[in-house]
């Protein structure tokens, strides 16, 4: 086949795949324009995932009339007019590629009127394909309309996500850039719905309560580094406040949203010592120095960065945070052995009384956030599952972990996992019949825009598995139910289980909604890593792992216990061959 040029409307299609990828991408160019153009009041509304309408509008610099088909030119900008303002880039937008992408994959309308202008102009492009110029009357600033985002390219429309995905990726990235720009106000309406609205008043807790809830805003630690030539301010959750992801890290360098795998790395091994495997900190960090010291021309989306220090701006990043943990949660240290007292192993718990025959009964049924006393209730004969032998429980280590002593061997059980597992299998063995308990005092729980459209969806399956759950406000639900099985645990932490963002540990249960979903609310609610647990409760989680189908792993798939066998004991010993 011949070289030939490639026609201009293909050409432009090739690039803009570059550029849009999805309809946050669109969102993401649009919003840095505005903010580039001075903006202080920006609104954002989308229909049908952003791909039936994605709106911008701001009361920016706007464009003068004469300049308006030129914006809609590749490689037309206002930001850059030498090789040397390359070092130097002030602005979020510089390559002059966003307008003539987005036009050509789109129907797309531009309406713009500077202060100076007594009217405005609008131009519309179809596919690349412009109509004329005309005037018309609007207030001071830009509107950018598109419609039918990727109608002429079917192929990118088949790879979009579900249009819940799509709403999140633009919610989060409005949500970013609200955070990144306090004194800016924002207002996102999605499908008529208010997600986010902030006052432009600069307070940033201000915008993490509209974004998570207030009582998380308040727990978040901030953090400020004003050190030279590079300083780090923003906010970091607790150690105790984690996700099971890294999609709760947010870095800013010089206002612009990156990605940077330096940065994460920086954030988290600052907790080091502080965080369970497999759990990740919300962070949001604002990173600022020279830039003749960042390269923000790597990628045509502009979300990488390449840093000319980038060991030191690891180090500031990590000791930033580092400072901030230990200045508000300080590592809790251990209480020196008292004279005189020593470790004695823990007494042999008392023979149970044995009962008649005649009133032999099935055990009652325990409370999901409880562990019933293993010596108060009847010993019933059981058959032992092939899967764990019987246990003796010797104790509990590191307020963690139970020690228990088998026929062949030793077991370490996490009691977290193990008991993930024992109120799963007990919900889903229940799950035919699980009853609905009322509450004496109906529990009300509001939750940010993007979870409660999360919930919404997901409101019928919970009333399947006996939740009575309602609406009461924009973004506020009333638990009026649980199921009888929870009994006793927290409900707002059952229902809050419910929209945590995906885990990487949900994988095995990813096509099973239900599932993933019982799987969340008895990860929430198990007893916890660090939490004493009474002799009697221990030996009632040993008794109930023992009774489970699958004892060895949790729902998730990670491993309840790990065993040590006699041989294994023996060769760690240098017993083995001595005889």
């Amino acid at each position: 086949m011949p070289i030939r040029m490639l026609p201009d409307e293909l050409a432009s299609q090739i690039a803009a795949g570059e550029v849009v990828e999805r309809p946050a991408s669109v969102v993401k160019e649009l919003v840095e324009n505005a903010l580039d153009a001075g903006a202080s009041r920006i609104q954002v509304r989308i229909e049908g995932a952003g791909q039936r309408l994605i709106e911008v509008s701001d009361d920016g610099l706007g464009i003068p009339v004469a300049e308006l088909p030129l914006a809609l030119e590749r490689h037309a900008t206002s930001k850059l007019s030498t090789p040397d303002d390359l070092e130097h880039i002030h602005t979020l937008g510089f390559r002059g590629e966003a307008l003539a992408a987005i036009a050509s994959v789109s129907r797309f309308t531009l309406t713009s009127r500077p202060p100076e202008s007594e009217a405005a102009a609008r131009i519309q492009v179809d596919a690349g394909k412009r109509a004329g110029l005309e005037q018309l009357g609007a207030p001071v600033g830009t509107l950018a309309h598109v419609e039918d985002l990727f109608f002429n390219l079917p192929a990118r429309r088949k790879f979009l996500k579900g249009d819940a995905t799509e709403r999140r990726h633009i919610s989060q990235l409005v949500a970013r850039y609200a955070l990144a720009y306090p004194q800016v106000a924002f207002d996102l309406q999605i499908d008529g719905k208010h997600m986010l609205q902030t006052s432009g008043n600069g307070d940033r807790r201000e915008i993490l309560a509209a974004l998570y809830d207030a009582g998380m805003a308040r727990r978040m630690i901030p953090v400020e580094s004003p050190e030279e030539p590079i300083a780090v301010s923003g906010f970091i959750s607790p150690p105790e406040l984690t996700r099971g992801n890294r999609a709760e890290l947010t870095f800013f360098v010089n206002g612009r949203w990156v990605q940077d795998s330096a940065l994460a790395a920086a954030a988290i091994q600052a907790y080091h010592g502080l965080l369970m495997v497999g759990r990740y900190p919300l962070v949001v960090l604002f990173i600022d120095m020279p830039s003749e010291l960042v390269d923000v021309n790597v990628h045509p989306t502009k979300a990488e960065v390449r840093f000319a220090q980038r060991d030191r701006v690891f180090t500031t990043v990590q000791r930033a945070v580092r400072r901030a943990l230990l200045a508000h949660a300080p590592i809790p240290q251990l209480e020196p052995l008292q004279p005189g007292l020593a470790w004695r192993p823990m007494p042999a718990p008392p023979e149970p009384t044995p009962e008649p025959e005649s009133e032999l009964a099935a055990p009652p049924q325990h409370n999901a956030g409880e562990i019933i006393d293993a010596e108060t209730e009847p010993a019933v004969a059981q058959p032992r599952l092939p899967g764990v032998p019987l246990l003796r429980l010797v104790g509990q280590v590191g307020s963690a972990y139970l020690v228990a002593e088998g026929p062949d061997g030793l077991y370490l059980v996490d009691q977290h996992a193990a008991h993930e597992r024992v109120l799963f299998e007990r919900f889903r063995s229940q799950r035919q019949q699980l009853g609905s308990q009322l509450l004496l005092e109906p529990v009300t729980v509001e939750l940010p825009a993007a979870q409660a459209e999360l919930l919404d969806g997901q409101l019928d399956t919970l009333c399947e598995l006996a939740f009575e759950i309602e609406p009461f406000g924009p973004q506020a639900y009333k638990v009026r139910a649980i199921p009888a099985v929870l009994l006793g645990s927290d409900p707002e932490a059952a229902l809050r289980a419910v929209v945590e963002d995906f885990e990487e540990d949900e994988q095995p249960l990813e096509k099973e909604l239900e599932a993933k979903l019982i799987a969340r609310i008895c990860k929430r609610i198990a007893v916890k890593a660090g939490q004493q647990l009474s002799p009697e409760a221990q030996r009632a989680l040993l008794r109930d792992l023992e009774a489970c189908e699958a004892p060895r792993t949790c729902p998730h798939g990670r491993p309840t216990m790990i065993h040590l066998s006699i041989d294994v004991l023996e060769k760690q010993f240098g017993r083995r061959g001595a005889r």
